[in-house]
């Protein structure tokens, strides 16, 4: 049995729509189900299912997908839009599991998680890493990519047993060499693109334009784009986003909540 990869939630920190918002693209979103995005997370299903970030709206990503075991836990960073729903797992582990979670982390996000989520201490086994380290899960090789965002950060390199090769960075700025090094010819890069237009914070994300150019320079077979804000610097619709990343050809893909891909 091969992995797939289910895309929890492709929405940047404010998510789409916004509560407070009308703008074009919130208006889209408020008409169609399929073009609301809730805060970034990804699921690797095979015969267990590891989960990427724990986003506030967890439960209701999990339910939707209908998910009912987690297997391992790995946290890329401790930002709210990628924490705030890590209280969702204790009821989990205490009620159904009843064994504590292997996580992964760096050491200063599990300062962070130590601090900030004391509670779940009993309901994740914790086992830092740092950049370039490797770890199976599954039968699927992780490896930690170095990424320029909030300190302790990190992307993941997956590789299955076939050789198929897929990296998951939904957060970062401009990639560290040897990052870059790590990921050209790869067969898929998920990366984010937080910004539409004008990127607001150049030396933690990346715009749709700069990560497009990411996959062009390092010759990626697939490029997704996700924790997309939809709102900043220009609201966009999906319409939109989906005619420009089709001027580069079949191989760039605007990721959506719920879509699945086979690697």
């Amino acid at each position: 049995m091969g992995s797939q990869l289910i895309f929890l939630g492709t929405g940047a920190g404010c998510g789409v729509p916004a509560f407070y918002c009308n703008c074009v693209a919130c208006r889209e979103a408020s008409t169609n189900p399929n073009y609301q995005r809730t805060r970034c997370a990804l699921l690797v299903r095979g015969e267990r299912n590891t989960l990427i970030d724990a986003p506030p709206d967890l439960r209701v990503q999990l339910n939707r997908e209908r998910i009912h075991q987690i297997d391992h836990f790995i946290l890329t960073h401790s930002h709210y839009d990628h924490t705030g729903g890590i209280g969702e797992l204790e009821f989990y582990v205490r009620v159904q599991r009843q064994q504590a979670i292997p996580t992964y982390l760096t050491p200063a996000t599990q300062a962070w998680l130590q601090t900030s989520f004391n509670f779940m201490e009993d309901c994740l086994y914790i086992q830092t890493v740092e950049p370039n380290w490797q770890f199976e899960l599954d039968k699927v090789m992780f490896t930690a990519l170095e990424v320029t965002h909030a300190p302790g950060t990190l992307g993941v390199l997956l590789q299955t047993p076939a050789g198929k090769r897929t990296a998951y960075i939904p957060d970062s700025g401009p990639l560290p060499a040897q990052t870059a090094q790590q990921l050209e010819g790869i067969d898929t890069l998920i990366l984010g693109a937080t910004f539409w237009g004008t990127n607001r914070m150049p030396e933690d994300h990346l715009s749709v334009a700069e990560a497009v150019q990411i996959g062009l320079i390092l010759n990626i077979k697939n490029l997704y784009i996700t924790h997309l804000s939809m709102h900043h610097d220009t609201p966009v619709t999906n319409h939109e986003l989906e005619t420009y990343l089709q001027t580069f050809g079949e191989h760039f893909h605007l990721a959506y909540d719920g879509l699945c891909i086979e690697i």
